[in-house]
């Protein structure tokens, strides 16, 4: 099987079923950010590679499962509506989300005011892995009434547990949080 298919030359690309849709259709875009979450949350996991500390395991695996929920989501975005969707998210897994910030927050320090992306670069890759799972679900609630709630609200936890991810490993590895400079 070669890579290129060669029938997106003019634009145009198959949702699952083969219905054709422009590239720019709002499904089209908001499985494609899902895709880009994912990708970032590969990089922040690379830069996790070499690392050691205790928990690393739990949020390699952690986030594999993220992975594969992820493509479920984009499948679910990219199956024209009243089609049966052949991988689909149960409220379990919005529930793992929240189990998994639940218990990650608890090491953390309380929040006193906003603070800046950044620190190890796989905390700042968590930050913007979270930003990217925000855009996509901005994308995902352009489909209005098309797009299943459970997608919304996995999108809408999956960036909150990113946030919490990268303080967990920012303080993991040492690296500090900067708070944001108040303007006087």
């Amino acid at each position: 099987m070669k890579i290129y298919t060669k029938t997106g030359d003019k634009g145009t690309t198959s949702l699952i079923y083969g219905t054709r849709v422009a590239k720019d259709d709002l499904r089209v875009e908001a499985y494609g950010t899902c895709d880009e979450t994912n990708s970032m949350i590969g990089l922040a996991l690379s830069h996790l590679y070499k690392e050691k500390f205790q928990g690393k395991e739990i949020i390699e695996n952690v986030y594999h499962k993220i992975q594969t929920n992820l493509f479920h989501v984009g499948a679910e975005l990219a199956t024209p509506k009243g089609k049966e969707v052949k991988w689909s998210l149960a409220a379990t897994d919005i529930e793992e989300l929240e189990n998994h910030i639940d218990e990650w927050d608890t090491e953390l320090s309380a929040l006193t005011n906003f603070i800046l992306p950044g620190g190890h670069p796989a905390g700042a890759a968590f930050h913007v892995a979270r930003t990217i799972a925000r855009r996509a679900e901005r994308c995902a609630v352009s489909l209005g009434e098309d797009a299943n709630p459970l997608v919304l609200a996995y999108l809408n936890r999956l960036s909150d547990l990113l946030f919490v991810t990268a303080r967990y490993v920012n303080q993991k590895l040492g690296a500090s949080e900067h708070a944001l400079h108040s303007k006087s």
